[in-house]
């Protein structure tokens, strides 16, 4: 099962590029300080590498994995 990530915006997107201002607003976050939890998948991470400079990046531990269990 893939893992999940906490992205939360740490900086305005005024004065940034469209497309940055864009990419916030798909990975669903709405403000400095607003957090969502993503998949991780080749796409997210993607989107998050576009906007590196205006997030934080958390990796969550997979919930109901095999491995930790054992």
């Amino acid at each position: 099962m893939p893992g999940r990530l906490r992205v939360t915006q740490v900086k305005s997107t005024i004065s940034h590029i469209a497309r940055n201002r864009a990419t916030i607003k798909a990975l669903g976050l709405h403000g400095i300080g607003s957090s969502v939890e993503v998949a991780d998948n080749e796409a997210t991470r993607g989107m998050v590498r576009q906007v590196r400079f205006l997030v934080t990046v958390e990796e969550l531990p997979s919930v109901g994995s095999k491995d930790e269990a054992k």
